[in-house]
């Protein structure tokens, strides 16, 4: 296999089909979001317009919730669906859930189980304290979803992925997801990550997402530190449970869309063909049930008109 980018960044145009497992879009003029305010690059609409002028043809992508206030989650959810109505290579949505409150959570997984647009589910953990993944009410959301054919995607940082081992454990019939490899540093992952690694790749439900490790490197860092953490990932769990993801826009902060794509095609090299096509695009399709999804967007199509 050779890598489908060119070296400056673009693309070859007879590339095979990709499907980005984690983008967000964003627009502050229509919804709150808190983070945003610490964050001024960021602090802008990002929109599947704006995406579309970034990525290759032919491109699917999963969008995923972008941490708006919490009791807008049902208003994002509705403008992706008028957006993904416009342009079906939006194949679906992880949406955001309030897992650790028994009197919501099993209303909203069972809304959410109903509507064909909803792939998964995420309840960003990556900033609460310790032990919050080993309260009984969260484990029991995050069983709910194993019940309802929903994955959940984990984000979470370093020093919680014990817990998310844990966890794992704890809800084997649920598939979670490990966003943006655990977010190790990416020029120097320490011998914990690699350890975590290694235990969560044990558990079958768990998949990992080769995403966001250029926003966890530090300054100067060049490619082949990066492109040598994405092979540890793949070798760990397999090409088959890995699932290529942009995390745009909050890349930007560090790289670009056709960098980033060529690390991750150059850290697929040793793999082969067969497992570049897993990780571009067969295993999102399977992991998030996108076939589910294509009947609520009538499957996809080119980004945008001419």
């Amino acid at each position: 296999m050779t890598p489908p980018g060119a070296p400056d960044g673009g693309f070859d145009t007879g590339r095979r089909t990709l499907i980005d497992s984690h983008v967000h879009f964003w627009d502050p003029t229509r919804l709150d979001y808190p983070w945003l305010a610490g964050l001024p690059p960021l602090d802008r609409p990002f929109t599947p317009r704006h995406l579309a002028d970034e990525t290759p043809e032919p491109t699917d992508v999963v969008f995923v919730e972008a941490g708006c206030a919490t009791h807008r989650a049902a208003d994002e959810i509705a403008w992706i669906r008028s957006e993904a109505g416009e342009r079906p290579w939006i194949r679906g949505v992880v949406a955001h859930a309030p897992l650790e409150d028994p009197s919501e959570a099993a209303d909203v997984v069972r809304g959410y189980a109903d509507d064909p647009l909803v792939v998964g589910v995420r309840r960003n953990i990556q900033d609460e304290p310790a032990g919050f993944t080993r309260d009984a009410g969260f484990r029991a959301g995050v069983g709910l979803l194993g019940e309802a054919g929903l994955p959940f995607d984990a984000c979470v940082r370093e020093h919680q992925l014990p817990e998310l081992i844990e966890l794992a454990e704890a809800c084997p019939d649920t598939v979670i997801v490990l966003d943006h490899l655990g977010k190790p540093s990416a020029d120097n992952p320490s011998a914990s990550w690699r350890q975590a690694l290694r235990r969560l790749a044990e558990h079958a439900n768990v998949v990992c997402k080769l995403s966001g490790l250029a926003t966890e490197a530090a300054p100067g860092t060049g490619p082949e530190p990066m492109a040598a953490v994405l092979r540890e990932a793949l070798g760990t769990f397999g090409p088959d449970r890995c699932l290529y993801g942009s995390d745009w826009p909050v890349m930007i902060l560090a790289t670009g869309y056709g960098t980033w794509l060529d690390l991750v095609c150059t850290a697929l090299v040793p793999f082969g063909d067969a497992a570049a096509d897993a990780v571009l695009h067969g295993n999102a399709s399977r992991v998030y049930r996108l076939d589910r999804a294509d009947a609520s967007t009538g499957g996809r199509a080119r980004k945008e008109p001419a």
